[in-house]
């Protein structure tokens, strides 16, 4: 069996919150003078609804309620409404339950959470904009001029998305990787400013990681802007916490909806890691007048936390017949191609909407191309043909279903790792070299308990790095640091400024003394002292999640070895666009075949809200 006593204790500690919170209403109930029927119901639906938030949920459905005897859900309706302690949407006040008209069962933090957003998104789609103006439009049609992708039988979705951020107050952009998003963004940014030099313009992602390579990609695609406009380009990037101002032992931030971050324009990349807590916050603390663009993969796992919120808002690529007539105007594209190649909705989302399809990381009829578009579609005989055929070299597959990994895969990953181990001995000193070798390949895990999760996979990698690093060393050492161990921040320190995700390398300095160095944005390296690191871990493996944001040359994915609910059609999809050249997948055929056909799924009323439902 792969679980762990940790994974026990996980669920454990799940449901013991549960029950926990659980009681309590149901005694609140009781004390109330509920009938001892309605609060076994209540009892009942507060334990599944905590559960449901544990597990990523915004809130649960009462069909999907279980426990004995199984009631009809009318039946259970009532006895819920009758607690006395679940209201409705219009009447809140004193509830601890929130049941909508489609029966979706909410904490009434999240209702309140999901709420306030479609609330926020709704009025952003109401809010007038003044058209583009002529230096803004002039540049459009320069910039687009060669672009790679020109209108024929479909329309240029760059240039229409770029024309849609010029004239809505949001955007959103959903694509995969290497299709352009940056390189669009970059242009929006210049139409943008041609028209309004002055716009404050600030770039923000979840992770420090992703915050880094947002910019970094960003000054690479304005090389091709006019030299004034990539002047007035952002020189920084933020997290969302720290643009947020997150205030010491709170969940609450120092901007706000009565303190609103002072911008005109937000552009938040990789999207989709935020849940809804955080997104609620984000948008509260964005100036009503102001523009927001989204970036990030509808396909890419949702956020850790509750919510799928950027896939909800991904869902309606919708366009009304005024926004046709409207983009093909500014854009010079045909109204037909535009609405044939996007269906008529409406919604709160509708008309904002914008999917990037065209990849030029790697062709459509690659090896890497062809299994994420087959993941994606659900594909999974044609994933396994694929990686059965080995045509490809960039696709590797070892079909490994032993509860650890087996030896051979286990070798894979030490190969893997051969070229960062050559640069530590040939000089341990060059840290940019280092770091662009280790960024070569890394090993990712669908899990973090068990033999093939990411902290015991970290652990056998570290034992084979510092063993073939220090052939001659002590069997038992006094410390874990060693040259060549590579960590990962796990809490964020603003002293330090080391953020979560933040990957460093042991490394001796000229004196010989042992710091933990990271990249900093400007080239430079900034060496910490292991004993003044923050929370860390091993990172020669991490958890698909924590990959999120980042590229490596290649990845090897270690699935589990037997069917677990969290490898995902979405995970799968993740790990495999992490990789720009190669990815290697260790693990069984049933496992694999499941994941393809194993979409995520977040229970959530957030799409109906927007679309007008409730």
């Amino acid at each position: 069996m792969i679980d762990t006593p940790r994974i026990a204790e996980g669920f454990r500690a799940h449901e013991a919150l549960a029950r926990g919170f659980s009681s309590r209403v149901a005694h609140w109930a009781e004390r109330q003078g509920a009938a001892q029927e309605a609060v076994e119901a209540l009892r009942l639906a507060a334990r599944e609804t905590c559960l449901a938030t544990t597990a990523g949920h915004v809130c649960s459905h009462l069909a999907h309620l279980g426990g004995a005897p199984r009631r009809e859900v009318g039946v259970l309706r009532d006895l819920l409404r009758a607690s006395g302690l679940v209201g409705t949407p219009e009447a809140a006040t004193g509830s601890v339950l929130i049941l909508d008209a489609e029966d979706r069962l909410y904490l009434r933090r999240y209702f309140h959470y999901e709420h306030r957003l479609a609330q926020r998104l709704k009025q952003a789609a109401h809010t007038a904009r003044p058209a583009a103006g002529p230096q803004g439009r002039a540049l459009l049609h320069a910039l687009f001029q060669g672009n790679p992708v020109t209108p024929g039988d479909r329309p240029d979705w760059q240039k229409l998305a770029t024309a849609m951020a010029l004239e809505q107050p949001i955007t959103v952009i959903s694509g995969g990787p290497g299709t352009g998003k940056t390189t669009t963004v970059a242009r929006i940014l210049a139409c943008i400013l041609a028209d309004d030099p002055q716009c404050r313009i600030r770039l923000a992602a979840p992770t420090g990681k992703a915050a880094a390579r947002m910019l970094e990609a960003l000054r690479a695609a304005a090389v091709q802007l006019p030299e004034p406009i990539r002047q007035r380009l952002p020189t920084e990037s933020f997290t969302v916490h720290r643009l947020l101002g997150a205030l010491p032992e709170s969940t609450e931030f120092r901007h706000h909806a009565t303190h609103p971050l002072p911008l005109d324009l937000l552009v938040v990349d990789e999207a989709s890691m935020l849940d809804l807590a955080l997104a609620v916050k984000l948008f509260a603390a964005v100036p009503t007048a102001a523009r927001v663009i989204l970036l990030g993969d509808k396909d890419q796992l949702a956020a850790v936390e509750a919510g799928a919120v950027f896939s909800e808002l991904s869902a309606n690529r919708g366009l009304s017949d005024d926004c046709v007539a409207r983009l093909s105007a500014l854009a010079a594209i045909p109204a037909s191609l535009i609405r044939t190649a996007a269906p008529s909705a409406t919604g709160a989302m509708s008309d904002c909407v914008v999917w990037l399809s065209e990849s030029y990381r790697f062709a459509r009829h690659s090896g890497l191309g062809r299994l994420a578009l087959h993941v994606k579609a659900a594909e999974s005989s044609a994933v396994i043909e694929l990686l059965r055929a080995a045509g490809d070299p960039a696709l590797e597959w070892l079909h490994d279903e032993a509860p650890a990994l087996a030896s051979a895969s286990f070798e894979r990953l030490r190969a893997g790792l051969q070229p960062y181990l050559r640069q530590m001995r040939a000089d341990c000193h060059d840290k940019p070299a280092l770091f662009e070798a280790l960024a070569g390949f890394r090993v990712l895990c669908a899990e973090r308990e068990g033999p093939r999760g990411v902290e015991q996979v970290n652990q056998r990698l570290n034992r084979a790095v510092r063993e073939a690093l220090e052939p001659q060393r002590d069997p038992h050492p006094a410390s874990p640091w060693y040259p060549g161990r590579v960590v990962m921040v796990l809490r964020n320190d603003d002293v330090l400024k080391l953020f979560n995700g933040d990957v460093g390398i042991a490394l001796p300095d000229r004196e010989g003394r042992l710091l933990v160095y990271f990249p900093e944005r400007d080239g430079s390296f900034r060496g910490i002292a292991p004993q003044r690191m923050p929370e860390h871990e091993l990172a020669f493996a991490t958890t698909v999640h924590k990959a999120q944001g980042s590229e490596f040359s290649r990845v090897a994915l270690v699935l589990p070895a037997r069917i677990r609910r969290v490898v995902t059609r979405e995970l799968l999809y993740t790990a495999i666009t992490r990789a720009r050249l190669g990815v290697a997948i260790l693990g069984s055929e049933a496992v694999l075949v499941n994941a393809v056909e194993t979409p995520t799924e977040r229970r959530s009323g957030l799409g109906a809200r927007l679309q007008g439902r409730l």
